[in-house]
C-alpha cells in the first residue's frame, strides 16, 4: 500500500488547531503530532485567536470547532487563508451543509475515533500532493476528492464486524458496567489485548450500539471510555 503521509523529502504540513476547550485542543494537537508528515502550528481558542495565528505563520490546514466563544467557525473558514476541517460536536446537516459550503474538506462530528482523523490528515496529505502540479487533469481532480472521501471505506474494510463473539462480549462487558469502562478495562474483562478492545469498540461506536467520550485525568493525555447511549 501506498504511503499517502508526505516523503522525507518534503516539509511536513502544518496544522493550526481551532477549539474553545483547550483540553480537546491539547487531544487533537496530540493527535496530529503522531501522523508522519504532520506538524502542529499552534493552537487557537477563539476565532481572532486563530486569525492572528494563520496571519502569523504558514499554515496548511486548519482543524476548527463550529462553537467559539467570539464566533462561529463556519464563519472563521472564510477568512483562514488555508484548507479546512471541521471538527463538532454540531450534527445538525443544515450546519454541516454550510461548512462545506464554505469550504471544509473534511466534516467529523464529535467524539470521533482517533484512526478517523489520522485517516484523513494521511488523505488530505494525499489530496495535496495530486493538485501540487501547476496544472491538473480530471483525473488527478477525481483522484484527489477520492483521497479525502474513501478513508471511510478502507478503515471498514479493516475493521471487525462488531456483531461477532467477541463483539458481543464486548458489547455485554461495557452494557454489565455500573461505569464507563476504557479500552484497556474491556480488555481485561473478557481477555482480549487492549488492541483488540478498542478496534471492537471503535466498531460499535459506529453502528451506534456505544457512545464514546474522553475522560480527563491530572496528568497526561484523556483516556477514551465507552458506554451505552
Amino acid at each position: 500500500m501506498t504511503d499517502h503521509a508526505p516523503g522525507p523529502e518534503r516539509p511536513p504540513l502544518s496544522v493550526l488547531v481551532v477549539d474553545d476547550d483547550f483540553r480537546v485542543a491539547g487531544v487533537h494537537a496530540a493527535l496530529v503530532a503522531d501522523v508522519p508528515g504532520f506538524t502542529v502550528a499552534g493552537t487557537a481558542h477563539t476565532a481572532a485567536a486563530a486569525r492572528e495565528a494563520a496571519a502569523g505563520t504558514s499554515v496548511d490546514l486548519a482543524l476548527v470547532d463550529v462553537y467559539l466563544p467570539d464566533g462561529c467557525g463556519v464563519d472563521l473558514l472564510r477568512h483562514l487563508d488555508c484548507d479546512a476541517f471541521v471538527l463538532s460536536a454540531a450534527a445538525e446537516g443544515p450546519v454541516v451543509r454550510r461548512a462545506l459550503s464554505a469550504g471544509a474538506l473534511a466534516y467529523l462530528i464529535k467524539p470521533f475515533p482517533p484512526e478517523l482523523l489520522a485517516e484523513k490528515l494521511r488523505g488530505y496529505a494525499r489530496f495535496r500532493q495530486l493538485t501540487e502540479a501547476r496544472t491538473v487533469d480530471q483525473g488527478a481532480v477525481e483522484s484527489a476528492y477520492g483521497a479525502l472521501l474513501d478513508t471511510a471505506a478502507r478503515r471498514s474494510a479493516r475493521r471487525p464486524t462488531a456483531r461477532t463473539v467477541t463483539g458481543d462480549a464486548v458489547l455485554t462487558a461495557v452494557r454489565d458496567s455500573a461505569a464507563p469502562l476504557s479500552a484497556g478495562q474491556v480488555g481485561e474483562l473478557i481477555g482480549v489485548s487492549r488492541a483488540t478492545a478498542q478496534r471492537y469498540l471503535a466498531s460499535l461506536v459506529s453502528s451506534g450500539l456505544l457512545r464514546m467520550s474522553l475522560r480527563y485525568g491530572t496528568t497526561g493525555r484523556p483516556e477514551q471510555e465507552y458506554r451505552m447511549p
